[in-house]
């Protein structure tokens, strides 16, 4: 729980990193993308490297800067495939 906190508290400190992304996904023809999704994006590729538990705030917006349209758009596709609800905080 402590680190969900933690998480939500840089999500507002980096904003301007999620909306720059956004803003390269939109010029890039999708459209559809939101800061939201980008966020989810990303805490799930951490959560699949076990990165979570040791980062630090300038390597997370250097994730951010790094996260390519393939790979937001992989992480879409296996939610639209599992049919979970990309923003609930429950975990099957």
């Amino acid at each position: 729980m402590r680190g969900d906190i933690m998480m939500e508290e840089w999500k507002k400190e980096i904003f301007p990193a999620l909306e720059s992304k956004l803003d390269e996904f939109h010029l890039l023809g999708y459209k559809g993308a939101t800061t939201d999704e980008i966020w989810e994006c990303l805490l799930a590729r951490k959560k699949r490297n076990n990165d979570l538990e040791d980062i630090q705030m300038h390597r997370l917006v250097n994730e951010i800067m790094r996260l390519s349209t393939n790979e937001y758009m992989n992480w879409l596709t296996i939610h639209a495939y599992k049919g979970t609800d990309m923003f609930s905080k429950e975990e099957a």
